[in-house]
């Protein structure tokens, strides 16, 4: 499935929060693919312009176009395998902050519903008890207006679209959700209100905890 729309924003190209000679943290914008689409329309991508001026760059994880915040990356293979291998033990600390449609009845809880690629209907991803691969979710509601909730997200799993996927299974869709949101949640916010606000993580050399942050593009 083609995105149906890609206009990326580019100012500025990318936005770094810090940089050695082992990773680079950069805080990405909604709108703008972590990596290049298939198509070569959409090949413009966070790592495709990171790596006109850092040539050695991988990506360790990526964020959804539409989803903004803290992403690290690394500039040599030691630290790219050292750094993958803390995403896959889950051994990294994520968190995030979304609008959701409506109120949850609680104030806090998990999720752990197994997700899988809805193939018919790719790229949205569904919940499927039988084929789904495992995916928890902790949340926390942070503000309640009439028609709307402010909700803290902690991912224990890293799977596609796991935070979209989990809060529309609570009946309470991400606003702006071009994917799983319809009606007014989908109307009430111009783009995805999701972003990752913090994630922390050892440092593949020198084994330091890091912890990074970037603000909400908006309101909290």
């Amino acid at each position: 499935m083609a995105l149906l729309r890609y206009d990326p924003p580019t100012d500025p190209q990318f936005e770094i929060l810090y940089q050695d000679n082992s990773i680079i943290v950069l805080n990405k914008p909604s709108g703008l693919l972590t990596v290049p689409g298939r198509e070569r329309v959409h090949w413009d991508s966070l790592s495709l312009r990171v790596q006109r001026v850092f040539p050695t760059l991988q990506v360790v994880h990526r964020l959804d176009m539409a989803t903004s915040g803290v992403i690290v990356m690394t500039l040599h293979p030691k630290a790219h395998r050292e750094l993958s291998r803390q995403f896959r033990e889950r051994e990294t600390v994520k968190r995030y902050y979304a609008w959701v449609y409506g109120q949850p009845e609680q104030d806090s809880g998990s999720v752990d519903l197994p997700l899988c690629c809805d193939w018919p209907n790719r790229p949205r991803h569904m919940v499927n008890l039988e084929q789904g691969k495992p995916a928890l979710t902790h949340w926390r509601c942070l503000r309640r207006l009439p028609d709307c909730s402010l909700i803290e997200l902690t991912p224990i799993t890293g799977r596609s679209h796991q935070l979209r996927v989990h809060m529309l299974s609570m009946g309470h869709p991400i606003l702006g959700d071009n994917l799983y949101a319809e009606g007014a949640a989908l109307e009430m916010a111009p783009h995805l209100q999701l972003h990752a606000a913090e994630l922390g993580f050892k440092h593949p050399r020198t084994k330091q905890w890091l912890q990074f942050s970037a603000p909400a593009p908006f309101a909290l």
